[in-house]
């Protein structure tokens, strides 16, 4: 299997920033393996505004000051779980930095979200296609280097 294309992202921002990785996961994963079906069950979450429940917790999550949140976009819409993740986290006083994979809706309105949710400051996200950051890493990292330099890092 390959990687998915979010992870492929933060795994880049990891090694620009030097910072940890937490992977949001679902405690029951129910999720369909296939696409089609993987499609109509995320749709089905976002009408009902699911909160799935994840498991793992990120140690010492009061000590960053920086949270880089990571998701794909599906239908301008965050996956129901990094809800449950965002929702269940103090960002007082943080600085939030949002980042998404997308097939061409850019973040579609899932970085105000993030805000809405975390009550945090942010500094300005970063969209990429899915498919160049699966398909073209090298452009992927030369691109989310220029971000992450353009805003501090």
């Amino acid at each position: 299997m390959t990687e998915g294309n979010t992870a492929i992202v933060a795994g880049m921002i990891a090694d620009k920033t030097g910072g940890s990785l937490f992977e949001i996961k679902v405690a029951d994963d129910v999720y369909p393996a296939g696409y089609s079906e993987l499609i109509k069950f995320a749709k089905k979450e976002k009408r009902q505004k699911a909160r799935p429940a994840i498991t793992g917790t990120v140690d010492n999550f009061a000590e960053y000051d920086t949270v880089f949140i990571g998701y794909p976009n599906w239908w301008a819409e965050m996956p129901m779980p990094v809800y449950t993740f965002l929702e269940s986290h103090d960002f007082t006083g943080k600085n939030v930095v949002p980042f998404c994979t997308h097939e061409g809706s850019g973040f579609g309105g899932t970085d105000e979200k993030v805000r809405d949710v975390t009550r945090a400051r942010m500094l300005r996200g970063f969209a990429i296609y899915g498919h160049t950051a699966q398909k073209d890493r090298d452009f992927a990292r030369e691109k989310v280097n220029e971000w992450l330099s353009s805003i501090g890092f």
